[in-house]
């Protein structure tokens, strides 16, 4: 059997870590859904000048 960790360390989190962070994942959100509604946008005009 693998030996189990008896021990943890803990470090200190800053607020400004945490913040960093979290507005880094919401700029990239954003940057995901500007793309993907552009690219949906585009696919159904180009689904409209084919079949439309």
């Amino acid at each position: 059997m693998a030996e189990q960790q008896t021990s943890y360390e803990f470090v200190e989190v800053k607020s400004q870590d945490i913040m960093a962070e979290r507005q880094r994942m919401w700029q990239g959100f954003g940057t995901a859904t500007k793309w993907s509604i552009g690219l949906a946008i585009g696919l159904l005009a180009f689904v409209y000048l084919i079949w439309g």
